[in-house]
């Protein structure tokens, strides 16, 4: 064991950790996962909280003008927030009412559609198979006509179908040889059918318009609510909070210089004291012919010490 290579028996014990540590993840992944214990310590944990707009604000100058810029900047986004809320329930009314109105012509469109083909077959039937030819020959121009117009909504520009006929129906020699009552009521169950198609036409592209118009509108909603409003919010709780700062650092240093311009005064007032005094004391003692500041002066000239007198 001695005479083997260290390198050999540091790998073989490296060999051996790997396949433990392979063999214990092997079990672990064959090992059940029961999803309510899952559940269980994702709960836990607490919700999910979305920190993108939380704690996120605009990079300004906390200056009290900018306070004001972003106080009237709020104001803004709340008034646009509410205007937009309003906008989109009104929408939604609207898009309810078309989706009942949808529903209604649908019904109605299967009805006349079956309508009108029982009567071309009983036209076919009593006038021959070459009716149909015979009616498009004879038809230069379409008498029933489309045009569409935009309606307002809220702001938002649905688009509308209405039908219109135009010029003279050609039918002074139907019913010459036969079928002349049932090619009529075939024209009459088509013409109904063709209005019901427009309106449904008309419907449902108001339909799609409304339905991306409030989506959009939505998305605006939830924009100013969840992003730009908790912006500016937390800009002004930052701008306010830097102002107190510069507040307090303006309040301590006025303390201190006041503390600073007090001491000075008493001080000052202190050496005018001590001045005052002195000067009633000297007058004293030149009434009695001493002079302090000459004695005081004599004391502390015979308190330095005399040179040294070398020889």
């Amino acid at each position: 064991m001695n005479n083997q290579p260290r390198g050999r028996i540091r790998s073989l014990s490296s060999l051996k950790r790997r396949k433990k540590k392979k063999k214990q993840i092997t079990n672990f992944s064959q090992r059940p996962i029961n999803l309510s214990d899952l559940l269980a310590k994702v709960s836990s944990r607490g919700p999910v909280v979305n920190m993108a707009g939380q704690n996120a604000r605009l990079n300004v100058v906390p200056t009290v003008t900018m306070l004001g810029v972003m106080k009237a900047r709020l104001v803004g986004a709340t008034r646009g927030h509410a205007l937009l809320k309003k906008k989109s329930d009104a929408l939604t009314v609207q898009f309810r009412a078309l989706l009942k109105k949808i529903v209604t012509a649908k019904e109605s469109m299967g009805d006349m559609m079956k309508t009108s083909s029982f009567a071309l077959t009983e036209v076919k039937y009593v006038a021959g198979e070459n009716v149909k030819h015979v009616v498009l020959e004879n038809v230069k121009e379409a008498t029933l006509k489309v045009r569409s117009r935009q309606e307002n909504i809220a702001g938002v520009k649905l688009p509308k179908f209405d039908h219109f006929s135009e010029g003279e129906t050609k039918n002074d020699l139907t019913g010459l040889a036969r079928g002349g009552q049932q090619v009529q009521a075939c024209r009459v169950a088509y013409v109904k059918a063709i209005e019901v198609l427009v309106e449904l036409a008309s419907l449902q592209t108001s339909f799609l318009t409304l339905d991306e118009a409030i989506k959009t509108t939505n998305r605006r909603v939830n924009a100013l609510e969840n992003v730009v409003k908790p912006k500016i919010e937390n800009t002004l709780s930052y701008i306010k909070g830097e102002l107190d700062e510069l507040e307090r650092e303006d309040f301590f240093r006025l303390k201190k210089i006041q503390g600073y311009k007090r001491r000075e005064v008493e001080r000052q007032a202190a050496n005018a004291k001590a001045f005052a005094e002195e000067m009633v004391l000297e007058g004293i003692s030149m009434q009695r012919g001493i002079s302090i500041n000459a004695a005081r002066n004599l004391l502390e000239g015979g308190a330095e010490k005399d040179a040294d007198i070398i020889f």
